[in-house]
């Protein structure tokens, strides 16, 4: 099944200059870039793309942390594409992911030490959680002209 997904490299992931590290981990596994662009969010955009956690208790230093730089967006396409990429990111908390995974290997931060000091906890990256969830942010984040089909090396000697 071949599916897209939304990756987001936060502001925290920016500013430590991982974008390139963490895209080479994607392009590793085969995955596939479709489409790609930098982007400073504004709170309505940031509301949007968080439409199911406006409200929460958590919602406000999430939005804070969203809009604070530069992010960098990215729809990845491949067999299971939204599995794939949830199992490379790991947890969302950094503590608890396993090294191996993007958070593990590149983040620190955890729930508590995020909750004391009032902040979103930084976790790098964001990915979709399932493949509807990845439609919607793709069609959030991209034009359908910003998306782009294009055959990879394995894609040719496969067919």
């Amino acid at each position: 099944m071949i599916e897209r997904t939304l990756i987001l490299i936060k502001p925290d992931g920016v500013a430590r200059a991982l974008v390139g590290r963490i895209m080479s981990k994607f392009e590793d596994v085969g995955l596939k870039l479709v489409g790609m662009k930098m982007k400073w969010a504004d709170r309505e955009f940031a509301k949007t793309h968080y439409k199911a956690h406006v409200g929460k208790p958590f919602y406000q230093p999430l939005e804070d942390f969203l809009v604070s730089g530069p992010v960098v967006a990215m729809a990845l396409e491949g067999p299971h594409a939204v599995e794939i990429v949830r199992k490379m990111v790991g947890g969302t908390e950094p503590r608890s992911s396993p090294p191996g995974t993007i958070r593990g290997d590149f983040a620190l931060h955890s729930y508590p030490f995020a909750d004391a000091k009032k902040v979103s906890i930084m976790n790098l990256i964001h990915a979709s959680g399932t493949s509807d969830e990845a439609k919607i942010e793709i069609n959030i984040w991209f034009k359908p002209e910003e998306l782009h089909t294009y055959k990879v090396t394995h894609e040719v000697y496969t067919h």
